[in-house]
């Protein structure tokens, strides 16, 4: 193939784009085409509503999220596993990626009222402890890893580096912003000189990260069996959280369901089909995710 991004991912890309400039709640279709080369019209075309194109999105970014853990298959399962915990770490530099996921934190807020967004999510969920389980399974397999119970060390790995990027998006990045601190010393409450005063100064995914591996890890690893560095793993992981996914080789060269359905029209124009779009800056219409108008189109 070309190399060169199809319909579908430069669309995907304009989501992505979309959400981590205007997040979820006030994202509009106008939005999502004034970070590509399609119009308003045109994305209405492919996708009746906001709610489809989100959806749609979402499945791309876990299909993308799939063929990484596929192309990792044959690592080493403890490179795996560092790579999978460092996957979930925020570094200060990364802005782009918090906002990204504060949105993601707004659209799965709607998961009790959306049934497509809580399937997604139940295979988000699936995807990424099924992910770690594997890993341990692997593991456990050649000789790495101690016997463990898979499906709960999976689980509470996963709740940890998850539970630690959703505080950290929401409360900010280092330990030192949870504690109280003593008025006369200035220090955390409770420090002493002995403190590992670091781990305060840490984006918070980092500090949970080393600690998962430091508590929970080693403890399991088999005589002899060393953890690659995280700072070397981090260094490594160039798209952790789908932010190309648009722009990867593998996907232009794995369409997936959603891109072979986004063709080009090839006589259609706006004109044609009597619509008008909104103007780069023009006030868009925005409508809550529960609301609908009388079209059926969400959230334009």
């Amino acid at each position: 193939m070309s190399g060169q991004p199809g319909a579908a991912d430069e669309i995907m890309q304009a989501v992505y784009s979309a959400l981590c400039t205007h997040g979820y709640a006030g994202l509009t279709m106008q939005d999502i085409a004034d970070e590509c080369s399609k119009s308003k019209s045109l994305l209405h075309y492919h996708y009746d509503t906001k709610a489809d194109l989100l959806v749609a999105f979402l499945d791309r970014v876990l299909d993308d999220f799939e063929r990484r853990v596929d192309a990792a298959a044959d690592e080493p399962p403890e490179a795996r596993l560092v790579a999978f915990i460092g996957w979930f770490v925020f570094e200060p530099a990364e802005t782009e990626r918090e906002s990204y996921h504060i949105a993601l934190l707004e659209l799965r807020s709607q998961g009790p009222f959306d049934d497509r967004i809580r399937e997604r999510l139940h295979r988000s969920d699936r995807l990424i402890r099924g992910t770690a389980a594997a890993i341990l399974e692997s593991g456990i397999d050649a000789g790495v890893f101690d016997d463990v119970a898979v499906d709960e060390t999976a689980a509470l790995l996963t709740a940890a580096v998850d539970g630690a990027r959703t505080r950290q998006i929401t409360l900010g990045s280092g330990l030192a912003n949870a504690e109280s601190t003593d008025d006369a010393t200035g220090e955390p409450a409770g420090a002493s000189a002995g403190d590992d005063l670091r781990a305060l100064a840490l984006p918070y995914t980092r500090t949970v990260a080393e600690a998962i591996l430091k508590r929970l890890v080693e403890p399991i690893l088999a005589d002899g069996v060393t953890l690659p560095p995280l700072e070397e793993t981090l260094a490594d992981l160039t798209a952790r959280t789908g932010e190309n996914l648009a722009t990867t080789a593998d996907v232009a060269d794995a369409p997936t369901e959603s891109e072979t359905a986004v063709e080009e029209p090839t006589e259609t124009t706006t004109a044609e089909r009597g619509e008008t779009t909104a103007e780069p800056g023009e006030t868009a219409d925005t409508i809550p995710p529960e609301s609908s108008t009388a079209d059926g189109r969400e959230g334009e």
